[in-house]
């Protein structure tokens, strides 16, 4: 297995040869024949081990091997235990999940702060067999058939050419030891009873199982490129970007077939699940929206809006005391002025004796109303937003300038008529928004 490793690393995997390396190590076969193989292709490698303190005196025996498999091996080892228990019940699911999350995120901050370049883990091609069975047990797209990725940003699986037999003979013939994970025979958890009751039977109905499902894995990710490339073609031409959100055009994303699967294929990087409401959107009245754990979709007129999914927090700023530059969280300047001039949506003039100072800039509120420059009456915010035809998302962004509560100015847009300059003004006012 050495040589095909080596060749394998230089023909795939040749920026590993001079990085700086992390090796996810528990001390299992996998892992350990990883660790060794790493070492004496040459690699520049570390260890790294978790204790999530969940067998007992097992979990501890896994730490103290691992720091002494990596003595033998010339190299140092990190480790790091978890009060993973607590952490599941702090934050719910289950202890695989939990583990993992710990796992990852300590992962991430050695990477960071030590400097280490990727992390190398020991998943092999048996380890994408089950994957991809558990997948299709839970019905997927070509995405969770395709199995698990060689590389996924930092992390490196440089075994997934590899069966579990490949692994087990290397382990064998160079008289390695390891350490056997009892919780990796306890079938109420699906990918051991896949591990340990189904795949077995797969590879005795052809010899060449395990061969032809790599093949057809090649075939899958082959497809899925043709798949992405296809789409990264799609959301050029309708997706466009508009400041910090993105607007699509309806009616050519509607003419596209099937349309469920253009659906998924265009928005599910960005969390949504609920592919009955997205298709709805087409059809919906204007501000019906739909929301993911980390973007909206909001239908707005012939447009779809999509948009980071960030809490509205209301926010409220002191910001003059007479005169000033106010440069968070936008740009205003006021000054004293002897003549005014026509307000128009950047500059306004007003009378300094009808303000109460320190003006404040808020977002807009339900039930907000203002006396629209020029117009003798009051107006709902909420109707001028709607005859302005502004989206949701810019509603939110909107900010006023009020005094004592009152709205003095619709920032970059209308301001108010009761602030005017008149024939009894004494003191001017010029407020500039900068752009």
């Amino acid at each position: 297995m050495f040589p095909q490793f080596k060749a394998h690393l230089k023909a795939n995997l040749p920026f590993l040869q001079k990085a700086r390396l992390l090796v996810a190590c528990s001390g299992g076969m996998d892992s350990v024949v990883l660790a060794h193989l790493a070492v004496h292709a040459g690699l520049n490698v570390t260890l790294a081990h978790c204790n999530f303190h969940l067998r007992g005196s097992e979990s501890d025996g896994d730490e103290h091997f691992v720091r002494n498999f990596a003595k033998k091996l010339g190299i140092k080892a990190e480790v790091k235990s978890f009060k993973t228990k607590k952490f599941r019940d702090q934050n719910r699911g289950s202890i695989q999940m939990a583990a993992r999350e710990l796992r990852y995120q300590w992962f991430n901050e050695l990477l960071e702060a030590k400097g280490f370049e990727y992390l190398l883990t020991a998943h092999h091609l048996d380890d994408s067999l089950e994957t991809f069975l558990i997948n299709l047990s839970r019905g997927t797209g070509i995405d969770g058939l395709s199995g698990i990725p060689e590389q996924n940003g930092k992390v490196v699986r440089p075994l997934l050419d590899f069966s579990q037999k490949n692994i087990e003979d290397y382990a064998k013939r160079e008289n390695l030891q390891w350490r056997v994970d009892s919780s990796n025979s306890d079938k109420k958890y699906l990918r051991n009873k896949i591990r340990l009751e189904i795949v077995p039977k797969l590879k005795e109905l052809h010899p060449a199982f395990l061969e032809n499902f790599k093949r057809t894995q090649i075939h899958l990710q082959d497809t899925q490129v043709l798949v992405q490339n296809h789409l990264q073609e799609i959301k050029s031409m309708l997706f466009a970007d508009d400041g910090d959100v993105i607007r699509i055009a309806i009616e050519p994303l509607k003419e596209l077939h099937p349309i469920e699967a253009y659906l998924y294929g265009l928005f599910k990087e960005y969390g949504f699940t609920q592919w009955e409401d997205v298709k709805g959107l087409l059809n919906a009245m204007s501000g019906k929206e739909v929301i993911s754990k980390t973007h909206r979709l909001l239908k707005d007129r012939e447009y779809l809006i999509l948009s980071e999914n960030k809490n509205r927090v209301e926010e409220s700023y002191p910001v003059f005391n007479r005169e000033g530059l106010l440069r968070f969280p936008i740009k205003l300047k006021l000054e004293n002025v002897k003549t005014a001039e026509k307000s128009d949506q950047d500059t306004i003039f007003l009378d300094k004796k009808k303000l109460n100072f320190p003006l404040v800039l808020r977002n807009w509120r339900k039930g907000d109303y203002f006396y629209p420059y020029g117009m003798k009456g009051g107006k709902k915010l909420s109707k001028f937003f709607k005859d302005e035809k502004m989206d949701v998302f810019s509603k939110e962004k909107q900010w006023l300038l009020c005094s004592n509560d009152e709205i003095v100015w619709v920032v970059g847009r209308r301001a108010d008529e009761r602030f005017k300059v008149d024939e009894s003004t004494q003191t001017i006012i010029k407020i500039t928004f900068v752009a």
